[in-house]
């Protein structure tokens, strides 16, 4: 590393100010107030996210006493206190968020309360639901020398009891909840009591001769972030069912509890299990944000949430077309969640029908419950056509769901590739091979987000129809290249292929751009930037004097703004309705000047796994994808902008000229879809217009 390591923000206090942003779209009150509360639930799931994997890596890396890990020089101890101080100080904000909402809820008649709240009617209806509905599937526990405190599998929630028996002796004791109970019980319509409330008033009827003294929730996090040991492993769908196992029993990183004026329940808690006090997080709003969507998600109160956009498929793959015949005709892109994921499952389902189709092949890396792709591709090895799979067991967080879909396709006949040694496979690809006369045609689809409906609702990607031979032949040899197993070493012609080819290509890129100064242009949109040599090339590129615009939704580690440095680099991370997922990337001065990919720019995606990344060569399909790329760097609604000192300042619109990317996106798709394009004189429409290929 030639860059002094000043000039890097550090990879995980760059993740908590992407989680800041999503936890600041709470306060926005041009929003619904569902909206809102749903930016709550997103917060704390993605914490738990980076608890269980982050922080506890820190932790080991700490044992291990690895003093220098990130290209800021910061050591895993000193990570680890800027991490704790950072959240336990974001704790108020979030206080004062969540209440905020709930108050501002109460004159939509969604109420949250306690039970000291309610009146004699509701409270004997919770009596009555606490014997029917929880008493049965409860399960308390005296913890004293007989009785030793369970074990709590990971994100547990359970609540800490304290009672006094009839000798006045006073006992400790716990009650676990199980994560099939609904998180807030509805009194009566709109009216929301959390399920410890229930529990804690009612819970003296199950510990008999107690009186219940106090009671608090709690919830702990174990360290998720499997070690699989490849080389010494026979059976690898053995191996990792093992390891799903094994994460029930990792070590605990973090115990979050409620707030309760009887400190002995915390010190009940911590007596039994292993924390550092820095790790325990004391709340006075629910516990567990993530189930917040069960509120959320509630029909009744859909007019608390932006209108559901119906993405759209339009020509040429309308009107139910013959999809190989529209990809012969031409190469066809998408941009989800605005265009419908529908073609994809058409893709895969008709070239299970289709008696001229010889062979299907395709990655998994997320592919979802109830997958359409999934059942496509069993009826497909069903109907006896050569059907490959590989499904990727080391996708974290879907390991269970994976091995389950790979036993599944096996049951079917297909063929199934359990991942690769040494790397996880997070390229997107499917290839169908179709007789046609007397030859093989070979469709391929490239997309930078998974093949699973549900995210494709939520999740901005690129998806890429093509039958263009280059890059139909370089997906062959992809194929042949997992089935051998030799992706390490594998370097494609006309698609790049990581761990080999796409760091190199990128360096090219932007080396080559350097060389035209001033009248250089680099767009990079991606979830994240810390590789260490493509920031020093980007630092090269703008003391050149090449102008940088990247649109970063998450970590960033590169600083911006710097004199003599990056002055010439802006970067911006746009926060809204959608997930912004696809990675696009252009280069002004090249042929081709955009790719798109499955990769971001983190030395996980560039050197660990196997990605693809797709030349752009199409005219049709590079304005489209361009256009997208301007298009958000002129937001100016949901736009973050950063700063020199890791600050993110949301921008705001000039002469009241408003700029949403994502709204303007779904105004002119229904524009397109209802042909009836309306000219307005806005920056935004006439990018729109530009990215349809109507200039």
């Amino acid at each position: 590393m030639n860059v002094e390591s000043k000039l890097f923000f550090n990879r995980e206090l760059s993740w908590l100010a992407f989680n800041t942003r999503v936890l600041n779209e709470a306060k926005n009150t041009k929003i619904p107030l569902l909206e809102r509360l749903k930016f709550i639930a997103i917060y704390g799931t993605n914490l738990d996210e980076f608890y269980m994997v982050r922080v506890a890596g820190l932790k080991r890396l700490y044992l291990a006493g690895i003093a220098e890990y990130s290209a800021d020089k910061l050591t895993p101890l000193q990570q680890l206190s800027e991490i704790r101080k950072y959240i336990h100080n974001e704790q108020y904000q979030l206080h004062d968020v969540f209440n905020e909402i709930s108050n501002a809820l109460v004159k939509e008649n969604l109420i949250f309360k306690n039970f000291n709240e309610l009146n004699n009617e509701q409270k004997k209806y919770l009596k009555d639901f606490f014997h029917s509905s929880l008493y049965p599937v409860i399960v308390p526990i005296i913890v004293d020398s007989t009785h030793p405190f369970p074990h709590l599998n990971n994100l547990s929630f359970a609540m800490a009891i304290k009672l006094k028996d009839t000798t006045n002796k006073i006992k400790f004791g716990m009650v676990r909840i199980s994560r099939m109970l609904p998180r807030f019980i509805e009194v009566t319509e709109g009216i929301y009591i959390p399920i410890e409330n229930v529990v804690g008033e009612f819970i003296g009827e199950v510990f008999e001769g107690c009186e219940v003294i106090s009671y608090t929730p709690f919830r702990i996090t174990r360290n998720a972030d499997m070690e699989i040991e490849e080389e010494e492993a026979d059976d690898f769908m053995e191996i990792m069912t093992e390891g799903l196992k094994a994460r029930k029993k990792g070590e605990i990183v973090r115990l979050e509890v409620g707030k309760n004026k009887d400190s002995s329940l915390l010190e009940f808690i911590t007596s039994h299990i292993k924390i550092q006090s820095d790790d325990i997080y004391e709340y006075s709003i629910p516990l567990n944000l993530g189930t917040l969507w069960q509120i959320i998600g509630s029909k009744k109160f859909a007019h608390l949430t932006l209108p559901v956009f119906n993405a759209k498929t339009l020509p040429p793959l309308n009107d139910n077309v013959d999809i190989f015949n529209a990809i012969d005709n031409n190469d066809i892109a998408l941009f989800h969640p605005y265009e419908s994921f529908d073609p994809i499952v058409n893709f895969i389902s008709s070239a299970a029908k289709d008696p001229d189709v010889y062979a299907i092949r395709m990655t998994l890396y997320r592919a979802g419950k109830n997958s359409p792709i999934i059942k496509a591709l069993s009826e497909a090895a069903e109907n006896n056509k050569q059907v490959t799979a590989l499904v990727e067991l080391k996708a974290r967080f879907d390991e269970e769901n994976n091995l389950y879909w790979a036993k599944a396709l096996e049951t079917a006949g297909a063929h199934v590739i359990y991942g690769i040694p040494r790397l996880k496979v997070h390229a997107k690809i499917a290839l169908v091979i179709k007789k046609v006369g007397n030859e093989f045609k070979k469709y391929v689809h490239l997309s930078t987000g998974n093949y699973n409906p549900a995210t494709a609702k939520i999740y901005t990607d690129i998806s890429y129809f093509t039958s263009n031979e280059g890059i139909a032949n370089d997906a062959v040899k992809f194929f042949h290249t997992l089935s051998t197993g030799y992706a390490q070493q594998c370097k494609l012609d006309s698609i790049l292929m990581a761990p080999m080819q796409i760091k190199p290509k990128i360096l090219e890129l932007i080396n080559e751009e350097i060389k035209y100064g001033k009248n250089g242009h680099i767009i990079l949109k991606a979830n994240s930037i810390v590789d260490v040599d493509v920031i020093e090339a980007l630092y090269s590129a703008s003391k050149a004097g090449v102008k940088v615009d990247m649109i970063i939704r998450g970590i960033c580690c590169l600083k911006p703004k710097v004199s003599g440095i990056s002055e010439n680099i802006r970067v911006i991370s746009i926060i809204g309705k959608y997930l912004e997922h696809a990675r696009i990337y252009y280069f002004k001065n090249n042929n081709p000047q955009i790719y798109f990919a499955s990769a971001d720019l983190m030395p996980r995606n560039l050197e660990k796994r196997v990605e693809i990344m797709t030349p752009i060569t199409n005219k049709i399909v590079a304005d489209k994808l361009f256009g997208i790329l301007k298009l958000q760097l002129e937001d100016n609604t949901q736009a973050h902008e950063l700063q020199e000192d890791g600050t993110y300042t949301k921008l705001m619109p000039n002469d009241n000229k408003f700029t949403n990317s994502q709204e303007a996106y779904e105004n002119y798709i229904n524009a397109i879809f209802n042909n009836s394009i309306k000219a307005k004189d806005t920056k935004a429409d006439k990018l729109l217009k530009r990215m349809i290929g109507e200039s």
